[in-house]
């Protein structure tokens, strides 16, 4: 290991703020951060070494490989959290405009819905991660709630309840069990966990997000956010019996006065489906 990835891995050891997907999404952005200074010419850094040129080099890197907005504002994040933590915050600016990144795009424009690659798929070893990835996908779940799942806690008959402490912002929800291929899934899943959770006995849960982030790079599996936008549109499609907008259906504003309230009623259903308090989010999965 490179002496400043090792020494940015000690400073988020050493400073563990936030919830542990927080920590380790920062763990890991930060590790690529070391590695791409060293590609771009700054060896022998060192944490205290952060300057204003390292983090316009960065950007304009990032932005050279077309970068989405939104992943461009979470490693500025982590940028600003290491510049705190040796306190020189003040190198990089407050406001993302200084660097020429825009607002994210909160109405879809086009589908960002992903289904499972089965073959991808199969070359998953780990049955864990295997099970968490199809829980993704067939109740749109986030990642963290999908590892972190304990069949013996979430089923209920004829629906599943997420835990606030499995949850982003710690809000508890529950998902309607609407076919007989989640109920399958439900069985596989409580038969490999054994009244355990979809962590195996022996690791935390760090670890075997480590573990789920290796194996679907070695499968080559990425965007598996795209499984919750795939969730989404498939649950408008049963409630209102028509494609989202982004899918291809009907704009809001072309819909009837009956369809609009219908429409209304399926994404609030949806946002809570999804752990999200305001039905507005729905634009960013089914568009408007």
């Amino acid at each position: 290991m490179k002496d400043l990835n090792y020494q940015l891995s000690k400073l988020c050891r050493d400073n563990r703020d936030g919830g542990f997907s927080t920590q380790a999404t920062r763990s890991r952005i930060l590790d690529l951060i070391a590695n791409q200074l060293n590609e771009l010419g700054y060896r022998r850094m060192q944490p205290r070494s952060l300057k204003p040129k390292h983090v316009d080099a960065l950007v304009s890197h990032w932005q050279g490989q077309g970068i989405s907005a939104g992943t461009l504002k979470n490693r500025l994040s982590a940028l600003r959290w290491w510049a705190k933590k040796v306190n020189k915050p003040s190198i990089i600016a407050r406001d993302n405009g200084v660097y020429g990144i825009g607002k994210r795009e909160y109405v879809a424009r086009e589908s960002k819905a992903r289904a499972l690659d089965d073959k991808k798929l199969s070359e998953i070893s780990d049955p864990y991660v295997s099970l968490s990835i199809r829980l993704q996908a067939a109740f749109g779940l986030r990642r963290e709630e999908s590892i972190k799942f304990n069949p013996s806690y979430a089923m209920q008959g004829d629906h599943i309840k997420l835990k606030s402490s499995w949850t982003k912002g710690g809000r508890a929800r529950t998902v309607p069990i609407r076919n007989d291929e989640q109920r399958r899934l439900l069985e596989a899943i409580s038969a490999l966990a054994k009244g355990g959770s979809l962590i195996p006995t022996q690791l935390n849960y760090v670890q075997q997000l480590h573990r789920y982030e290796r194996q679907l790079r070695n499968a080559g599996m990425t965007k598996l956010h795209g499984l919750r936008h795939g969730y989404s549109q498939r649950r408008y499609f049963e409630l209102t019996g028509w494609r989202a907008p982004v899918a291809g259906g009907p704009t809001s504003d072309s819909l009837t006065i009956d369809q609009r309230a219908l429409d209304i009623e399926a994404r609030a259903t949806i946002s809570s489906e999804l752990g999200h308090t305001r039905e507005a989010i729905t634009a960013v999965y089914l568009g408007r």
